[in-house]
């Protein structure tokens, strides 16, 4: 027979649960009215007191029509919001908290996505509801998806214009906390051969080794490159440097036979300096 310790350790744990346990409900006070009629006879009536509107507490409690999983099953991945497709990576929320409140929060705090994927396990671990196992799931699911943006597509990629490679480079680069120069390294038909970082730190005439930017593409026999480099701050707005080393990089790739085709500036969102004509003669 177990004894009261053993039996305590058979419970099962919140964790172990797909959604967490209702809270318990607290009695209403119970309120006592007398009423004193004409005739002098006193009645003495007890009433419960209204409780508080309740709220969905846990996502079961939600219509079927609005639980993350059930939605999915039905209508695809693509019918959820970002806070439902959390959700459902994060199982459970947190004291009095959904799922999908939990996720919420995390997508105000962090800013977003972007923001998310940019924070580490122990910044995540921080958050009130978040402890290692579900910070490294939602890491783990953010970097899949980045991959499989970056993978699949780079490997036949064929490069007429900016939007191809800026939509690409942006899902990536706009996360990076610091400065990265990257070159994309293309053949004959302009197709994506492989890319390289050359360079981590502050993007300027000063610093940036034109003779790294071309050791990958000339060791490749690349006919053309694209260049790019992010701006942490979120701003792509090219600065009076950003000028400079793409006129540079141009410069070079004249004498050596390698098109430049564009310096692409890394935000929120990208901006070609080709278009813009920076860098570049008109």
């Amino acid at each position: 027979m177990a004894n009261p310790a053993q039996e305590r350790n058979l419970a099962p744990r919140m964790s172990d649960q797909l959604y967490p346990a209702p809270p318990p409900r607290r009695k209403r006070p119970i309120t006592a009215v007398t009423l004193y009629e004409p005739d002098g006879t006193v009645t003495t009536h007890t009433e419960t007191a209204p409780g508080p509107a309740r709220s969905h507490s846990t996502i079961k409690e939600l219509p079927s029509d609005d639980r993350p999983r059930e939605k999915l099953v039905h209508l695809g991945a693509g019918a959820l919001s970002e806070a439902e497709l959390l959700a459902i990576l994060l199982r459970v929320g947190s004291q009095g908290e959904t799922a999908i409140d939990l996720a919420r929060r995390l997508l105000r705090e962090f800013g977003g996505i972007t923001g998310l994927s940019r924070a580490s396990v122990s910044t995540l671990c921080a958050v009130h509801g978040l402890g290692e196992a579900k910070a490294c799931q939602l890491l783990a699911a953010l970097e899949i998806g980045r991959r499989l943006l970056l993978a699949e597509p780079g490997a036949r990629l064929t490069i007429n214009g900016p939007q191809q490679i800026g939509d690409l480079l942006v899902v990536e680069m706009r996360a990076f906390e610091q400065e990265v120069l990257r070159v994309v390294i293309l053949n004959t038909k302009h197709q994506v051969m492989k890319m390289a970082d050359v360079h981590r730190g502050s993007v300027n005439s000063s610093l940036v080794r034109v003779a790294e930017v071309f050791k990958e593409p000339v060791r490749a026999n690349a006919t053309a490159i694209l260049v790019a480099h992010n701006h942490p701050s979120g701003d792509p707005t090219p600065s009076r440097q950003d000028v400079e080393v793409t006129e540079q990089i141009v410069a070079a790739g004249k004498l050596l036979d390698i098109e430049v085709l564009d310096h692409l500036v890394i935000g929120h969102k990208w901006l070609s300096m080709r278009e813009r004509g920076l860098g570049f003669a008109r």
